[in-house]
């Protein structure tokens, strides 16, 4: 009996629990852990919002030159809108385009492209049935009646170049003017007096500088197509 007592004191004696330094290098191995489990959980989250953000542009993106496409797809022929259909004046892009609505003839509608604060603006005119309408558009602003459709912020800057033929790529409006008035004085040639009047703009590019990029985005579409 009494070595089984000595036995039992002598196990008790010899369990001891963790040590002081034990438990500050246990600690420590879980701060090390805590800390780059809080590292990589962050570095998902951070890419997970670039991922959003960058989604976010390209829809933006996608939507604007949507609508540029369908305006420059739909655009009026010269002798319609009585005048260049598509013309370039600065940071505005100018587009006259046909307007089909359901159970109505066919009308005109002038579509203007602008940067305004930083945001790309379309403003587009009501449904022009006549020739004084179209005109009173073509001179005035964006006055009552017009609607104004913000597609993108954070833009610097807004161009666009025209494909002429016989030209090719440019900016003036001159010569897309001098196109105009050759394939009128056409019109007086008797071999080519029934002929359609061709188009002076065939092509149009869009370069679009926001702050976001490191360079302009570049689109080009095809005009009446």
């Amino acid at each position: 009996m009494k070595t089984t007592v000595r036995s039992e004191r002598r196990r008790r004696s010899g369990a001891r629990g963790f040590t002081l330094i034990e438990l500050l290098v246990a600690i420590a191995i879980m701060a090390v852990i805590a800390v780059l489990s809080w590292r990589g959980l962050d570095q998902i989250i951070r890419g997970r919002q670039t991922i959003t953000n960058a989604m976010e542009e390209e829809r933006v993106f996608a939507q604007l030159f949507d609508q540029m496409r369908i305006d420059a797809r739909q655009a009026a022929s010269d002798d319609e809108a009585g005048q260049a259909a598509i013309s370039v004046s600065g940071n505005v892009l100018q587009i006259v385009r046909e307007l089909q609505l359901p159970g109505a003839a066919p009308r005109l509608q002038v579509v203007r492209y602008r940067v305004s604060e930083g945001r790309v603006v379309r403003y587009a005119s009501p449904p022009l049935g006549t020739v004084g309408d179209l005109r009173r558009a073509l001179r005035g602003g964006e006055g009552d009646g017009w609607s104004a459709l913000p597609l993108m912020s954070g833009v610097g800057a807004i161009s666009a170049r025209m494909y002429v033929p016989r030209v090719g790529w440019t900016i003036q409006m001159k010569d897309v003017q001098g196109a105009i008035t050759e394939a009128d004085n056409n019109l007086k040639v008797p071999q080519l007096g029934s002929a359609p009047l061709p188009r002076s703009v065939t092509g149009l590019e869009v370069s679009v500088g926001a702050k976001s990029l490191a360079r302009p985005v570049v689109r080009v579409f095809l005009v009446g197509e």
